[in-house]
């Protein structure tokens, strides 16, 4: 008879900073303090427990970009994860702010791809066993090749950039730790839920990988997706759920021998609060509140931003306003910029940094009317709307298109009631992030671009812009539609 034991697997990913809980129809839901109250529930219910993060701790609250993570580190620590993986938005601070950071957590971090280029050193340590009842669980951390891009501005810094190299990667360390008899191998990934399955089918048997636990793509499961044999979950985003595995493993023969899964949601109906999680959030909060509650504006109702891949009423109203501040012909705003889905009436500058946290410099480039229509198409490309993790952007007031995905055509390319000259030259607003990203985003090069004008720095603050241009008047409204019309398959 085999020698069975039971492990439970909780596990989140692109918790974003959410530490605090919400009022929902007179119901509380999410917040790090019932998230840590219910992770310590199952630590006194059951006998071997691991907690799992699967990158993107930081970004999207206040509390976190104030602090520039280190406010994240000092909650997460009292929260206490077992082991944890890099996000691509880990690195939003930095990479040296990263490793300061590392020093700072009293948990492991581990990436097995990201390395200095020249002499091809690990940033980090590639993977953790834990030991736990006499069983060894190994955990490998691999990273989405968008880090790469995050990095650029770190010319030395580099990561595998494509899922075959991360596949071997795997391979490489399953080779080497097998050797020492590990019963249970969990891959803790960032890579996007699609992505994921592109890499299990990739994995030899013999490397002996059981559970793939994701992040980045934010996917909501019911149940685990199977392929290759091998199990791939995700928990959504923020903190309002967390997911579970129940699982026997067959230490005999180092594979599963069954395994229940679930998500669970972290509500005050099944979730004790932590009160030790809370005081250390309510000091932060109380610092924060003092400088970010002053009303910036009021729009004239709720503005939107449901869905990043279509034109949307925040993403109207954002673009408009660095459009018409900085006076370039268009403006291509990175929908993912926008990290709410709701923003006002009432907007505090709180509010505003929430929904927008991304400080970038502003670059003015100079494009033809043909190079705009390329970059566009590059953005319309089918595997956005299949989706794949791809940049997206809210268009400026004046600009209009209409594609046609059956036919991958145009169907309408208009600037300001005309339609677009080919050889006409355009200036175009692009934040920092999408300057350095272009080759990527829109299959075009910097050199290409320069051949029509040298580009530059017009503001060296995207937030400050439309902060500035918010205040100054009430009642702003947007359509969220009528600029980009999409005919979808």
């Amino acid at each position: 008879m085999a020698n069975l034991k039971k492990l439970t697997l909780l596990h989140s990913n692109d918790m974003h900073g959410d530490f605090l809980a919400e009022n929902v129809d007179q119901n509380l839901i999410g917040g790090v303090s019932m998230l840590s109250g219910y992770i310590n529930k199952v630590r006194q219910e059951e006998k071997n427990v691991i907690y799992a993060i699967a990158g993107d701790m930081f970004r999207g609250s206040i509390i976190d970009s104030e602090y520039q993570g280190i406010s994240t580190i000092e909650i997460m620590n009292l929260l206490g994860p077992d082991i944890v993986t890099l996000g691509n938005h880990e690195v939003d601070y930095g990479v040296a702010h990263l490793l300061f950071l590392e020093k700072c957590a009293e948990f492991p971090i581990i990436n097995a791809n990201m390395h200095i280029k020249t002499n091809n050193v690990r940033l980090f340590e590639p993977c953790h066993i834990i030991n736990i009842d006499g069983m060894k669980v190994l955990f490998i951390g691999i990273l989405t090749e968008q880090v790469l891009a995050q990095c650029k501005t770190d010319g030395i810094i580099g990561t595998f950039v494509n899922i075959e190299d991360a596949a071997e990667e795997v391979g490489k360390i399953c080779n080497t730790y097998n050797a020492i008899d590990i019963d249970f191998t969990v891959l803790l990934t960032h890579i996007g839920f699609e992505e994921d399955k592109k890499l299990a089918e990739l994995l030899k048997p013999e490397w002996g990988v059981d559970v793939i636990i994701g992040g980045h793509s934010h996917t909501f499961l019911t149940e685990p997706c199977e392929v290759n044999g091998i199990p791939i979950v995700q928990a959504g985003t923020g903190t309002d759920q967390i997911g579970r595995f129940d699982i026997l493993i067959d230490t005999d023969n180092n594979c599963i021998d069954s395994y229940t899964w679930k998500p669970v949601p972290i509500n005050s109906e099944n979730c004790p609060r932590d009160p030790a999680i809370e005081e250390v959030i309510g000091t932060y909060k109380s610092r924060t509140d003092v400088k970010y509650g002053r009303i910036v504006t009021k729009f004239v109702r709720q503005l939107t931003h449901p869905d990043r891949i279509r034109e949307t009423e925040l993403g109207d109203l954002f673009s408009d306003v660095l459009k018409d501040a900085l006076g370039v012909d268009i403006f291509l705003l990175g929908s993912g910029s926008i990290r709410n889905e709701q923003l006002g009436p009432v907007v505090t500058k709180g509010d505003l940094s929430e929904c927008f946290p991304y400080d970038d410099a502003v670059h003015m480039i100079y494009v033809t009317g043909a190079q705009l229509k390329h970059m566009l198409k590059r953005m319309l490309r089918d595997g956005v709307f299949a989706g794949e993790h791809c940049e997206f952007y809210q268009l400026s007031r004046g600009l209009v298109v209409e594609y046609d995905q059956a036919t991958h055509s145009f169907l309408r390319f208009d600037f300001e009631g005309e339609p677009v000259d080919d050889n006409k030259v355009y200036t175009l607003g692009l934040q920092h992030f999408h300057y350095l990203n272009m080759a990527d985003s829109f299959d075009i090069t910097l050199d290409e671009v320069r051949k029509n004008h040298k580009d530059r720095v017009i503001s060296t603050s995207c937030l400050q812009v439309i902060e500035e241009a918010l205040q100054e008047g009430q009642h702003q409204n947007a359509s969220g539609e009528g600029r980009l019309i999409l005919h979808l398959i």
